[in-house]
């Protein structure tokens, strides 16, 4: 039986690179976003381009009765889910806590966190009851550092870095690895999400250095689920060259 892959958030960016990285290598995918239809365009480019089984569902990380929903009753021969990568999540605005908006912060809380642990939830069982698998939490930069007007964001992956060796503790006892992978600076829709369409700007963010690309990430997530059964990634962090920290940059390289 081929292994599976459940990537979160996989219409764009990262979560759509690792899902090409890991239907290279034959894995069946479950692949989800809110996008149905970028969702389905995804879905039916792994299939007629590799050859594999995809199983495409679309609902919101947020919300826990979605993905209870679409993730608790999965059909019996897609349960046996192999390697989870909660890759969705994003940064809203870039404001001073002071003069921070409350929706944006709650889209980030609700997602980067609540929606890790709703669908964590819901697949660590099943890996339980098989007494194998792995769980890889996309985090960042931000999650070892702060920076300005970066608040609300950072603390949301301050908390992945936090329950990702909390769950590694917690699944230890049943064989289950868990992973952490801490990009820097990587061009793909996440700075126009930040600044909430405004393409000039999120292209201002890349200006002056190569940052990285979703597929260099694919590369360090396979890479960490690809090792030997007694070796686990704990924790990996990813800059770019140009990058030393996140407000620390070499704009000639």
């Amino acid at each position: 039986m081929k292994k599976i892959a459940l990537i979160t958030g996989a219409t764009a960016g990262i979560g759509e690179a690792v899902a090409v990285k890991f239907a290279q290598t034959g894995y069946r995918l479950i692949i989800t976003g809110r996008r149905k239809e970028l969702l389905e365009q995804v879905s039916h480019h792994l299939s007629d381009k590799y050859g594999i089984d995809v199983l495409p569902l679309c609902f919101d990380v947020r919300v826990q009765s979605q993905v209870e929903k679409y993730l608790g009753q999965l059909p019996t021969d897609w349960q046996d889910i192999d390697v989870l990568v909660n890759n969705a999540g994003l940064a809203v605005g870039l404001s001073s806590l002071q003069e921070g908006v409350v929706d944006d912060w709650e889209r980030m809380i609700d997602t980067n966190i609540k929606g890790l642990l709703y669908v964590s939830r819901v697949i660590t069982p099943l890996m339980i009851k098989r007494g194998k698998g792995h769980v890889i939490n996309i985090g960042s930069i931000a999650g070892k550092e702060v920076y300005p007007n970066g608040n609300v964001y950072c603390a949301t992956k301050h908390a992945v870095n936090a329950l990702s060796a909390g769950m590694r503790m917690d699944l230890l006892p049943h064989g289950i690895r868990v992973t952490q992978i801490c990009p820097g600076a990587v061009e793909t829709e996440f700075s126009v999400v930040r600044f909430k369409g405004d393409q000039q700007r999120a292209d201002d963010v890349y200006k002056g250095f190569e940052p990285l690309r979703a597929q260099d990430i694919a590369e360090a997530i396979y890479f960490a689920a690809t090792q030997p059964p007694h070796v686990n990634i704990n924790d990996l962090v990813i800059m770019p060259t140009a990058q030393a920290g996140t407000m620390v940059w070499n704009k000639k390289l």
